[in-house]
């Protein structure tokens, strides 16, 4: 365990070293006049009270900086001012453990669920306060529950089966506490027009046919918290329906009473519980002018005799307005709606924290399990809230819930599924960024949401310094005594100015005497490097005595130079005013740029072989084909995929005219073998020249290789794979030539065969023809002749 703490708090040391050396400038630059004023600008500022602490010249802004810069500088550690936030507990009673063999009897007062109860933060600027908060969900915790229901004429199944609720419910609370009280209450609807039929009649007796209802009214307390079901359920059977006229109902007027009629309702400081029964939606803020209703609810309690005098005189509350009644009063709602309106009521649980929705059956039988069930669903959660916190001052939460998960941001706040006897803790931090204008302690308080419970957290500002209560006023060390010096240096009384109070305010106004330390007119005072004491110009001093700043506005200085090789000025010159004045032979804003040319001089004598210039000792090719350290190599150039042919073929393929002497004269590049043409380099892809080369060998055969010289090395890229013509196949040949052959005859077979097909055709059409047009009679022969021969005397009258 030790060690773990010794491996905390090394490492705590080191990241606040780390903090404090990036803002360091930040508590120079301040310009803190005052170690008041010093310890607001961040928790890793100091104050130097060292009375010899500032060497000529130095301002006295000089003595705020970070703690380590300021031990550098030679400040007795005694002498350093940095006032640390604390944290003390003010009352730290332990939450409520009871002992399960003895079946003990604890008063609301007695039970604690949350712990410490009052603690005091010391807050410094900029660094947080972190404590630790408990909870516990205590057994046996006592519960107060108010039953609202809506009485409009709808609802009359329901109050028959609310009748019996007290002592049923009763019965089934048993299980959870021991000490459990019950009330109950109902409301319709405001008793104006056009909520309401205001004509006589209906204001007797607001129900059609043969119903009896009782007269409209807002909202009306039956009956105050008790412990006694019978009671509940004796007052509850005397109530009867109402009626109304529109659909939405006034329930916000009586939650609104409810919250704030603590005395009448008889709330205790426990568990409060609102069950809001209904059938239909509701009326809010705004709806009243329908019945005009233009004063806005006040939230206050405005029952006499039992009932809502002032329905007809104040609007709805608003949804916000119910929220902040509800949070300040601790009262946890169960809104039991019917299965029609609870998309309406699921949003409005969303608005309302540490609520929850019920579905109500038709004629809420189903009662009793629903509140028990919004009741465990409530219970198990708990979420944190805090007052208005003081401006300047911030807090955040982290939760450590059942089973260690923890938690951050807003769920930070809140811990789900607690069941009865469950611990949980959160981690609180505060932080102020500044101190209260009056000075004067604030108070927070923090509690879970639905309980009476909270923690008040008391805060203290750190606003100055310890030393400033040993100040001596009218010091002479303060020109004349002409201010109080405090902490090592001069608070100037009012109406005096400057580092020992030397100048006063009537013989020069501020305004130019800062005038006279802005150069050009400009907003910065002495360039943010230095302070200005009655009109000139003091600059602050460096922690490295050559670093140095000056200039009438403190605009210059001898170390903000551009830099070569992490050098000021490549150290080849000196700087001045932000500027490098660079010795002979050298140019440039970082004196980088030398002006011999012996390192451009190429073989033949000429600078950069004629092809570019000589810049700062380096050659700049005029034409991009050119490079190499004096412009001699052109990569690009035509003949260089023949000039590396061979050397090439030979190294890639053990091929070519070069192949016995290939490691001799062919080792001047580097060859890398790659398997396709889309794996060569892409002349887009590289920031150098490249050449692409396409080269047949003896055998006709093509390979493909690209060359390229990048920072002075050759490289060639060469496909591993020779890219040869292919001989003809004579089998697919001979084979395609009597396939053809084949074709061929068979084609004129078939032409043949067609032809003969026809012909015949013709022919015997042609026959049928000229049988169809013979004379003769198919029954004889046709070339048959008689023997006999008849003659026939033309003068025979047959007589």
């Amino acid at each position: 365990m030790d060690l773990r703490l010794l491996l905390v708090a090394t490492l705590s040391a080191f990241l606040c070293g780390s903090r404090a050396q990036q803002e360091g400038s930040i508590c120079i630059k301040a310009n803190a006049q005052s170690c008041g004023e010093c310890i607001q600008v961040a928790e890793t500022c100091g104050w130097c009270a060292a009375e010899k602490f500032l060497t000529v010249g130095e301002s006295k802004s000089a003595r705020c900086d970070d703690l380590e810069s300021l031990k550098k500088r030679k400040c007795n550690v005694t002498s350093i001012e940095n006032p640390r936030g604390s944290i003390d507990i003010n009352k730290n009673k332990p939450v409520t453990n009871r002992k399960k063999d003895v079946a003990e009897k604890l008063t609301p007062e007695q039970i604690t669920q949350i712990q410490p109860q009052k603690l005091t933060l010391t807050l410094r600027s900029g660094e947080p306060q972190t404590f630790e908060l408990k909870f516990k969900r205590a057994e046996d915790y006592p519960i107060d529950l108010y039953y609202l229901m809506d009485l409009s004429f709808s609802m009359k199944d329901d109050l028959e089966n609310v009748k019996n609720l007290g002592t049923d419910l009763m019965r089934e609370m048993q299980g959870i506490t021991s000490d459990f009280r019950i009330g109950f209450g109902s409301f319709v609807e405001k008793t104006v027009m056009p909520y309401i039929s205001t004509t006589p009649a209906r204001l007797i007796n607001p129900c059609t046919g043969n119903q009896n209802c009782t007269s409209p009214f807002s909202y009306k307390n039956v009956l105050k918290l008790t412990d006694k079901g019978d009671e509940f359920n004796r007052l509850v059977s005397q109530q009867q329906i109402s009626g109304n006229l529109d659909s939405p109902e006034g329930g916000f007027d009586a939650i609104m009473q409810v919250a704030v009629c603590e005395n009448q309702i008889g709330w205790r400081n426990v568990t409060r519980l609102l069950v809001f029964s209904t059938d239909a939606g509701f009326h809010f803020a705004g709806d009243g002018k329908l019945g005009g209703i233009v004063l806005p609810n006040d939230g206050r309690c405005h029952l006499e005799n039992n009932m809502y005098t002032m329905s007809h005189y104040y609007d709805y509350p608003s949804i916000a307005h119910l929220v902040q009644k509800l949070s300040d009063h601790n009262i946890q709602t169960i809104f039991a709606v019917t299965e029609e309106f609870q998309p309406v009521y699921k949003e409005l649980k969303n608005l309302i924290p540490k609520s929850a929705v019920g579905t109500l059956s038709s004629n809420s039988s189903n009662v009793i399990k629903l509140i028990i069930d919004a009741y465990n669903s409530l219970s198990s959660e708990v979420i944190l809230e805090n007052g208005r916190l003081p401006e300047g001052v911030s807090i955040t939460y982290k939760s450590i819930c059942k089973n260690g998960v923890e938690g951050t941001g807003e769920n930070g706040r809140k811990c789900s599924n607690i069941s009865i006897g469950d611990e949980v803790s959160f981690k609180i931090s505060v932080e102020s960024q500044k101190c209260p204008s009056h000075g004067k302690p604030e108070v927070i308080k923090i509690k879970p949401l639905g309980f009476t419970e909270e923690v008040e957290v008391v805060l203290n500002f750190i606003c100055d310094c310890e030393c400033a209560a040993k100040g001596e006023p009218n010091s002479e060390k303060c020109h004349e005594g002409n201010g109080i010096f405090e902490c090592g240096a001069c608070k100037c009384n009012d109406g005096r100015i400057g580092r020992e109070c030397e100048c006063s305010k009537d013989e020069v106004r501020t305004e130019d005497l800062d005038a006279n330390c802005r150069k050009d007119n400009g907003t910065d005072i002495c360039s943010n490097n230095g302070d200005c004491v009655c009109g000139t110009c003091e600059c602050k001093k460096r922690e490295i005595p050559t670093e140095i700043y000056s200039g009438k506005y403190c605009d210059c200085d001898n170390f903000n130079c551009d830099r070569s090789n992490n050098k000021l000025c490549g150290g080849h010159g000196r700087c001045d005013c932000r500027k490098c004045v660079c010795d002979a032979n050298y140019t440039g804003s970082a004196c980088d740029c030398s002006l011999e040319t012996a390192t451009c001089l190429a073989k033949n004598g000429q600078i950069c072989n004629g092809r570019g210039t000589c810049d700062c000792g380096i050659c700049k090719c005029t034409n991009a084909k050119f490079q190499g350290p004096t412009c001699e190599i052109c990569p690009t150039c035509p003949g260089v995929c023949a000039e590396h042919k061979d050397c090439v073929q030979c190294r890639a393929f053990e091929a070519g005219e070069k192949k016995d002497t290939c490691e001799s004269v062919c080792s001047y590049f580097q060859l890398i073998k790659v398997k396709d043409r889309d794996k060569l380099p892409q002349p887009t892809d590289q920031s150098f020249p490249l050449t692409h080369c396409k080269e047949r060998d003896a055998n006709d055969c093509w390979f493909y290789y690209t060359y390229a010289i990048r920072n002075d090395t050759k490289e060639v890229y060469v496909v591993e794979t020779l890219e040869c013509p292919a001989g003809p196949d004579i089998i697919p040949i001979v084979a395609g030539v009597v396939a053809g052959i084949v074709l061929i005859g068979l084609a004129l077979l078939l032409i043949w065969k067609l032809l003969m097909i026809i012909h015949d055709r013709r022919e015997f059409a042609k026959f049928e023809k000229e049988k169809m047009n013979a004379k003769w009679d198919t029954g004889e022969n046709p070339i048959y002749k008689s023997a006999v021969t008849t003659v026939v005397n033309p003068k025979y009258e047959g007589k």
